[in-house]
């Protein structure tokens, strides 16, 4: 039996869950779709989504969300590369992504009046996310099929790290196309009492969601926490939220006076963690210890190693900055779909790298600084944008923003920051710059600043930086 869901104002009960998946399993089952066979989702935040989800994991089959911000290109790149037997579209979305199609998708959109699926029970099939694609086209994570003592392994840690147990009420507005919001939904639509879907985030809606429906979980990443700091403080005192007990929160390092906030405002129910759709979850901290060890994505979990290294392969000692290399036990190998060597290349010693950057302080805990790909080498000096990034959403009238390095015939790279102002705010660079001066070191103030009506972010928190990157080492000639 799953958890109730709402969605909408509309309240799914467990059995009427149910029988929607077993129906879509049903019409799946009638394309041909068996185990190991690959089942590809696309669609907003919706219970036809969950249902999709679980009956492919009912069949044995992978399932394939697919970002719904993708056009013909992308998500046709993706229905190839992962050989999908079945493609579950949302009506609203086919326009965008029918050039994409290739004669061997199957669109299935009569699930309701299928059949319910009622062969014999098999090994649950698993998510198969594909990277966003910061360098590159996307690649597929394909793990080797769980054995069910790996299930249980696997299973239990995910559950300590995202809070998940019996009788939880989880509220989620995260998109489900993420690879982290959706082992969220899956496990608490398995173990949970209510599961709370959103279409999409919203900073006042989700405290009165809080506050009506006791809710006692919730998902949320740093970018819902920022919008949520900046209601009015009449607004904020409007709610009661003593019913929450457990914040998850993955996929971009929370800064550190936004979480001391969060933590003063809410009280310590705060969980960070260091996690990849490749690595699993590795590490975990709590917000009593978030509050000792500032800006630390916390100590590993479960059978977690980590290592820092240079680039030569040499382990770096506590404090040095290098590539965070890690390994989680609790969850099998993977490859990257028609891909593996890809996957070799991240490897160093049975550990693999994701190209971030950070180090480990004496007592073993974890600060993720950035991405390789991100820092900036100006002058000679490595310069961390996250760092940057962290300090310039807590200026007020600043919605979104983004520090990338930009060609200078000085120093070879100069910083450049993209800033997204809130509806009706005037700024100039010098603004920015000043209110940086008093929060950072002056050589990691951006020499250059811009404001942008939008900037390419997805609501998982992630940003394309290459996008805005892009036109300037265009322009220049060269790329670094």
């Amino acid at each position: 039996m799953t958890a109730a869901l709402r969605f909408g104002g509309r309240n799914i009960a467990p059995p009427a869950f149910d029988e929607a998946v077993r129906r879509a399993a049903g019409g799946l089952a009638r394309l041909g779709v068996g185990a190991g066979d690959v089942v590809c989702v696309m669609a907003h935040n919706a219970p036809a989504f969950l249902e999709a989800m679980f009956a492919a994991r009912l069949l044995g089959a992978y399932y394939c969300p697919i970002n719904w911000h993708y056009k013909a290109e992308e998500a046709g790149w993706i229905l190839r590369d992962s050989g999908a037997k079945a493609l579950f579209v949302e009506p609203a979305l086919r326009e965008q992504i029918a050039a994409g199609f290739s004669n061997q998708i199957l669109d299935p959109e009569a699930f309701v009046a299928a059949s319910p699926w009622s062969g014999a029970e098999r090994t649950p099939g698993a998510m198969m996310p594909y990277t966003s694609g910061t360098s590159g086209r996307a690649k597929g994570v394909r793990r080797v099929p769980l054995t069910p003592r790996e299930l249980e392994a696997a299973a239990a840690l995910t559950a300590a790290v995202l809070g998940i147990e019996a009788g939880m009420r989880a509220l989620l507005s995260a998109p489900l196309y993420h690879s982290a919001p959706n082992s969220y939904a899956s496990n608490v639509m398995q173990r949970g009492e209510l599961l709370v879907l959103e279409e999409r985030f919203d900073p006042e809606r989700t405290l009165s969601l809080i506050q009506d429906l006791r809710l006692t979980h919730a998902y949320l990443v740093p970018t819902m926490f920022v919008r949520l700091l900046r209601l009015p403080e009449e607004t904020k005192r409007r709610y009661d939220l003593s019913s929450m007990r457990f914040v998850a929160s993955t996929g971009s390092p929370c800064p550190a006076e936004v979480k001391r906030a969060m933590i003063d405002w809410w009280g310590p129910v705060f969980y960070e963690s260091y996690a990849a759709s490749e690595l699993g979850y590795v590490t975990a901290i709590s917000s009593q210890e978030s509050l000792r060890k500032p800006g630390s994505a916390g100590r590993p979990v479960g059978d977690a190693r980590i290592r820092i290294l240079d680039e030569a392969g040499r382990e770096l000692p506590a404090g040095g900055i290098g590539l965070i290399y890690a390994r989680q036990g609790a969850y099998p190998d993977f490859t990257y779909n028609n891909d593996d060597a890809s996957r070799r290349k991240l490897e160093r010693d049975g550990l693999l790298t994701l190209g971030d950057m950070g180090f480990l302080d004496p007592e073993g805990y974890l600060y993720v600084c950035d991405r390789a790909s991100d820092m900036v080498i100006s002058g000679g000096v490595n310069i961390y944008p996250a760092e940057i990034e962290a300090a310039l959403a807590l200026m007020p009238g600043v919605r979104d923003c983004a520090v990338f390095g930009i060609p200078d015939a000085e120093f070879g790279e100069a910083l450049c920051a993209a800033v997204q102002l809130e509806p009706g705010i005037q700024m100039t660079a010098e603004d920015v710059q000043i209110f940086l001066e008093r929060k950072i070191a002056h050589y990691k103030v951006p020499k250059h600043v811009t404001f942008r009506d939008e900037l390419p972010r997805e609501e998982s928190g992630k940003i394309f930086k290459r996008r805005l990157r892009a036109p300037y080492w265009e322009k220049a000639g060269r790329k670094i």
